[in-house]
C-alpha cells in the first residue's frame, strides 16, 4: 500500500512561499484546486517539489506535473530526474507523452497526422548555418525563432532582415547544445491572440483568449499578456480534440494553444502535456473534470 495515491508536483519557488504576490498566489490556487478535487474523489493527495531530495517517490503511486516552471531552465538535471523516478512511480501524463511532448519537434508528428502548424524549420544542434542564411533560405518576410526544449517564451525572438544581426550571437550559443526552430511569424497573434484550448480525457473543457500587450507578440503573463474569457465555435473544439486525440494513448489532460495563422486558419503553436498552466480559477467544473479523468486513468491503468 502507497502512502500517497497522487503526489503533485511543483518547483520549490512554489512549496513554502514566504512573499505572495498576485503570480504565485495564482499558482497555489491552481494546485490547490487540483489537490481538493481529486480529494473529494477519495484520493490520498501530497504536494511537493520535484527536486525535493528527501521525498521517497516509491511513497506515491502516482505523480501529476503542475507547476514545476523550472524544469527548462535546468533540463539536464531534469532529465536524470524524470529516468529515476520513471522507475520508482507512475507518471500523469504518462511517461511517453512527456518525453515526447517535451521537444517541440513534436510538431512534425502532429503535422504528419493533418494537424495543422505554422510553417516550422527545425534546425539541428551544432548545424553551422548563420542564422541569416537559415532566414534567407526560408523566403518568410519575419519569424520566430525558439528553443525545441523551452517555456515562457525562453528565448524566443521576433526576427526579420532588418534586425537579424541583433540575435546572431546569442543564437550561435545556442544552437552549439540545443536544436531550435524557425516559424514563419503569424500575423493574426497580433490582432486575434492566442487561444488555449483545455482538454481532460480528449474531451473540450473551457478555453483561455491570450493577447500581448501593446508593442509586443508574447501572449505569456510572464511578458504583460492578458487573458481574456473565450467561447470558442464547434470547429474550433472539434480541432482541439482533434489534436489531442492524435496522441497515444490520448492525455488525461492537455492544453492545446493555437493561433490564426497568415491564412486565417487555425494551427497549433505548442501543444502541452508536461505542465501547462490550466486555469481552473477561471472554470467552477474543470478542476473536477481533470480529477474524473484521473480517475478514470487509475481505474484502467
Amino acid at each position: 500500500m502507497k502512502e500517497f495515491d497522487i503526489t503533485i508536483l511543483t518547483d520549490n519557488r512554489y512549496v513554502s512561499p514566504i512573499h505572495i504576490d498576485q503570480y504565485i498566489q495564482n499558482v497555489l490556487d491552481e494546485d490547490r484546486l487540483v489537490q481538493e478535487a481529486l480529494m473529494r474523489k477519495g484520493l490520498k493527495v501530497h504536494r511537493t517539489n520535484w527536486d525535493n531530495p528527501n521525498f521517497d517517490w516509491g511513497s506515491t503511486a502516482y505523480i501529476i506535473f503542475r507547476s514545476t516552471w523550472d524544469y527548462f531552465e535546468r533540463f539536464a538535471e531534469f532529465d536524470i530526474w524524470l529516468n529515476k523516478v520513471s522507475e520508482q512511480t507512475k507518471l500523469i501524463n504518462p511517461g511517453n507523452l512527456i518525453r515526447w511532448s517535451l521537444d517541440k519537434h513534436y510538431l512534425k508528428d502532429l503535422e504528419q497526422k493533418n494537424i495543422s502548424i505554422p510553417p516550422t524549420i527545425f534546425i539541428e544542434p551544432k548545424d553551422n548555418r548563420t542564422l541569416k542564411s537559415v532566414f534567407d533560405e526560408s523566403g518568410w518576410n519575419e519569424a520566430i525563432v525558439k528553443p525545441a526544449i523551452s517555456g515562457a517564451a525562453r528565448h524566443t525572438y521576433r526576427i526579420s532582415a532588418e534586425n537579424i544581426s541583433n540575435y546572431e550571437e546569442i543564437y550561435y550559443k545556442l544552437i552549439q547544445e540545443e536544436a531550435m526552430l524557425l516559424q514563419e511569424f503569424q500575423n493574426n497573434v497580433i490582432s486575434k491572440g492566442e487561444v488555449s484550448f483545455v482538454v481532460f480525457g480528449g474531451k473540450f473543457s473551457h478555453a483561455i483568449l491570450k493577447k500581448a500587450k501593446p508593442g509586443d507578440f508574447r501572449v505569456q503573463d510572464d511578458f504583460g499578456g492578458t487573458l481574456h474569457d473565450y467561447d470558442p465555435s464547434k470547429e474550433e473544439i472539434e480541432f482541439a480534440e482533434k489534436t489531442s486525440m492524435s496522441c497515444l494513448p490520448v492525455p488525461i489532460y492537455a492544453r492545446v494553444d493555437a493561433i490564426w495563422d497568415n491564412e486565417n486558419k487555425l494551427c497549433v503553436s505548442e501543444l502541452e502535456l508536461i505542465e501547462p498552466e490550466l486555469w481552473f480559477r477561471k472554470n467552477d467544473e474543470s478542476s473536477n473534470k481533470m480529477a474524473e479523468a484521473i480517475l478514470k486513468h487509475i481505474g484502467a491503468d
